[in-house]
């Protein structure tokens, strides 16, 4: 017959595991929440660069209709109509607005955000329509027909993190390491990018660059994403994988910005956004498959650095697993008995 006192301990464990998991799962649902409702409920231009071109009388006139805007737009003006076509194509502003003797011309990029595009058909076009102007609107760099409104290609988003989080934990739980470990997540990432850009190109039909440059995109996103949940778990432990796993999938993939844009969401959200491999794999996505690889340099080197970090974290928890192995002291041989 057990006694009170050993059945106690147990009964108090269990009833501090039962209390944890109460107050945790509300934590937790508060936190999503937070992370994925907050953003989306704020969504709103905040400094949205765009271009105004034509005569400095007229430019003078649309900034200052602009202005009204507070704290919207971030007006750049160019010389003529063709200057702002290139700013567009370049990805330094969303979209133009160009005043010509036949009325303002609105020119947008919906490639870039089908959201932003739209939403300034309504700014720009309401306002002409409030004054008995009729604007018309260029798409000079269109979404695909197959995805107008972008959701394809936002959605994309979140099935490659969930892919790079369950290769980096994969590695992490089967016990790879070193240049075994770094080597099982390259590949990873290797396929997961091929199948990702095969399936976008010949079913979905969302993506309209070179699929190989694609392909490096999805590769290079996966990988820093795998890489940096591998890296802490190896330098970490277990606490490390499920650290970096909640910051991509609760930080990261809600501020990516992919539905909309970086410049939609509240600050400092829309930067942290494009710190994180999610947002900046979504950007470097558009730049390369849409605008010929414009201002692809920043969100390119964001992912290089996470999966360079990434896979050296790997390579030193190895070491300093072995080296910690090496030094610990060999367990005292009791000696052989005298028969």
């Amino acid at each position: 017959m057990s006694s009170p006192s050993a059945t106690t301990p147990p009964r108090k464990a269990a009833s501090r595991r039962l209390v944890a998991v109460v107050v945790l799962v509300p934590v937790l649902a508060a936190l999503a929440l937070w992370a994925f409702a907050w953003p989306a409920a704020r969504t709103a231009p905040r400094d949205l660069p765009l271009g105004v071109a034509g005569p400095a009388s007229a430019v003078t006139q649309v900034e200052r209709q602009l202005s009204a805007h507070d704290g919207a737009f971030e007006v750049h003006r160019y010389a003529d109509e063709p200057a702002a076509h290139r700013a567009i194509q370049d990805r330094d502003v969303y979209g133009a607005v160009v005043v010509t003797p036949q009325g303002p011309r609105l020119l947008t990029a919906s490639a870039a955000s089908p959201a932003v595009a739209q939403l300034l058909r309504q700014a720009v076009a309401g306002q002409a329509a409030a004054e008995g102007t009729r604007v018309e609107t260029v798409d000079v760099v269109p979404a695909p027909e197959t995805d107008p409104r972008g959701a394809a290609l936002s959605s994309s988003v979140l099935p490659l993190a969930l892919a790079g989080i369950a290769a980096g934990a994969g590695v992490t739980l089967l016990g790879l390491r070193g240049l075994g470990a770094a080597g099982a997540l390259v590949g990873t990432a290797a396929l997961t990018g091929l199948v990702a850009a095969t399936l976008a190109h010949s079913w979905l039909g969302v993506l309209t660059g070179d699929r190989w440059a694609e392909t490096g995109v999805l590769t290079l996103m996966t990988l820093a994403v795998s890489a940096a949940v591998a890296g802490l778990g190896a330098l970490l432990g277990p606490a490390g994988t499920g650290l970096m796993a909640a910051t991509v999938m609760l930080i990261g993939n809600p501020f990516s910005g992919a539905a909309s844009a970086p410049r939609m969401l509240p600050e400092p959200v829309g930067t942290i956004g494009q710190w994180l491999p999610p947002g900046a794999g979504a950007t470097l996505l558009r730049s390369v498959s849409f605008f010929d690889g414009a201002a692809s340099a920043g969100p390119a080197l964001t992912l290089t650095w996470w999966a360079a970090l990434g896979l050296g974290a790997v390579l030193l928890g190895a070491r300093l697993k072995a080296n910690a192995t090496t030094t610990s002291p060999a367990p005292a041989r009791r000696p052989a008995p005298v028969g």
